[in-house]
């Protein structure tokens, strides 16, 4: 029996739809914020790079569901999305008051880190127009049913943008759920962002209900507490203790709770330095744990967007294999090239993870 059931691609317009918010990302390159003269613009946010990374590496059709304000930034943001393949049709624009004092685009100011200097980001989001997004923006069964999507990712960054994203994230995991849609859903717990509506308590109340309609669920054990209520004593998220049986445990106790969950996994990151991390990932499928291919001492160039491009491999894998296995280490392979070029969103090939997934090297190839 398959794993995950999967809407015929033939029957569907996507393969895989996400909703977030994407923000204007600005890079001082090696250098620090405050102290550059010059940053690099690209685009980012965990929801879209998944659906990014979907589309350019590994070549399905996918959309985003999100806002912008009508200005030049907002169309910046824009060209630098079609430039990654991903299909905008459902972006909403919201007129610009000229000052922004009631709509805006998000910027997000991200240093890479380096050795003992830790990456550093600061988001400049208020009042953004993905923020405001509320259920009714969107036909949630014409673009979930009539049209159609084999996959819908969403998660918890956007759900805690605002009371009415958390909202919206809600009426559509509900919808793809009704019309036969696996979800998945990113918990990524982020303290700073929950803070303004209501806190941990808030995003627990939010967060078990969209799990109530989820498939596939992401998060580490400080995600699935916080967000879920879920506790596992002495469980510890660090690869280079190899105390994996602490967070088996976790997910034994996610998947009691909640039946739904067809799939849970997360990467498994060490930190030692910026710049070396060990990194893997553990998939739980069908009863059994997977656990990826282990990359000691992996360099980083950046950081960023390595746990949402794990998500997008592992998406691929069961869109095209149902085998938990493959899922897992191409959703590890992934992250990890991800990490070695700059930006939120990846530069690797579907050959490229295929290699490393299969046991390939850093060989030149000519």
């Amino acid at each position: 029996m398959s794993i995950l059931t999967l809407r015929p691609a033939e029957q569907c317009r996507y393969d895989e739809i996400s909703m977030g918010e994407v923000m204007l990302r600005l890079c001082p390159g090696e250098g620090r914020i405050k102290t550059t003269r010059s940053f690099k613009a690209s685009e980012g946010g965990g929801e879209y790079n998944v659906a990014r990374g979907l589309r350019r590496c590994f070549g399905l059709r996918t959309a985003l569901l999100s806002a912008f304000a009508e200005n030049e930034v907002g169309r910046l943001i824009e060209d630098l999305i079609l430039q990654g393949g991903v299909d905008d049709t459902f972006v909403k624009w919201v007129p610009y008051d000229g000052i922004g004092r009631t709509v805006r685009n998000g910027l997000n100011f991200t240093e890479r880190g380096f050795g003992v200097r830790g990456a550093v980001g600061v988001s400049d989001r208020g009042i953004t127009a993905a923020s405001q997004i509320k259920p009714s923006d969107f036909d949630w069964d014409h673009i979930f049913g009539t049209l159609g999507t084999r996959w819908f990712h969403t998660g918890g960054i956007f759900a805690a943008l605002s009371e009415s994203a958390a909202e919206t994230v809600i009426a559509a995991t509900e919808a793809a759920h009704r019309n036969g849609v696996i979800v998945s859903y990113d918990l990524n717990y982020r303290p700073s962002l929950w803070k303004a509506i209501g806190g941990k308590e808030k995003a627990q109340a939010v967060n078990k209900h969209i799990a109530r309609n989820v498939d596939v669920m992401i998060g580490n054990e400080e995600d699935f507490t916080a967000c879920l209520g879920l506790e596992v004593k002495g469980a510890d998220h660090n690869l280079t203790n190899l105390e994996l049986d602490s967070f088996k445990a976790m997910i034994a106790e996610a998947v009691k709770a909640y039946p739904n969950f067809k799939v849970v996994a997360t990467t498994m990151r060490g930190v030692k330095t910026a710049t070396i991390n060990d990194w893997g990932a553990i998939c739980w499928a069908g009863g059994k744990f997977y656990e990826s291919t282990h990359y000691p001492d992996l360099e980083i160039l950046d950081r960023v967007g390595g746990g949402d491009s794990f998500a997008s491999g592992l998406i691929y894998g069961f869109l095209t294999t149902d085998d938990p296995q493959i899922a897992v280490n191409l959703g590890a392979a992934h992250g990890a090239l991800a990490m070695t070029t700059p930006g939120d969103t990846s530069m690797a090939s579907l050959s490229e993870v295929k290699k490393l997934a299969g046991g390939g090297g850093a060989r030149v190839d000519r």
